[in-house]
């Protein structure tokens, strides 16, 4: 078992505590197996709150159950318990900061791409901006309360050891 963290880096603009918007965040990730060393051809995905069997695993579940395509063999991952995401806040813009801890067994996420709903804070007014959409790793809006321009931009991630 290989316990892989993902940590995320951002330029923030007037926001803070940027975070997948709700606990049925679908993460979407390039895997690789960690037998063969095949790369799936196309980005998977999994959440939180849904779990699969194990095949031959006596009743354990995973997030994540793969089959590679090439040696056929199964692996699996799970989000640590313990490890809710954690919002990015402004104090880490520009840095990398964790985001979530996985539990993998046979594969390795090699690559995140950031679709889906994302949620953060106006850093003066407070005001939850529940639409952020990172296509292409960027947002901007404008934060009406504040009248301050606000953005995430140069979205980046990176995989390493727990």
């Amino acid at each position: 078992m290989v316990r892989l963290l993902l940590s995320i880096k951002a330029d923030l603009e007037n926001i803070t505590d940027l975070i997948p918007a709700s606990d049925s965040f679908e993460y979407f990730f390039e895997v690789k197996c960690t037998s063969c060393n095949e790369t799936h051809p196309k980005y998977v995905s999994l959440n939180r709150l849904e779990e699969k069997n194990v095949a031959g695993g006596k009743g354990s579940t995973a997030n994540f159950v793969w089959r590679c395509g090439l040696c056929k063999r199964e692996s699996s991952a799970k989000f640590e318990a313990a490890s809710l995401p954690q919002p990015y806040q402004a104090d880490s813009s520009g840095q990398f900061a964790p985001l979530v801890t996985i539990d993998c067994r046979g594969l390795e996420f090699t690559s995140f791409d950031p679709r889906g709903t994302w949620k953060c804070v106006g850093l003066e007014s407070g005001t939850v901006f529940n639409e952020v959409e990172l296509e292409g790793g960027e947002w901007v809006d404008y934060d009406e309360k504040a009248s301050l321009p606000v953005s995430v931009m140069s979205f980046e991630s990176k995989w390493g050891r727990a």
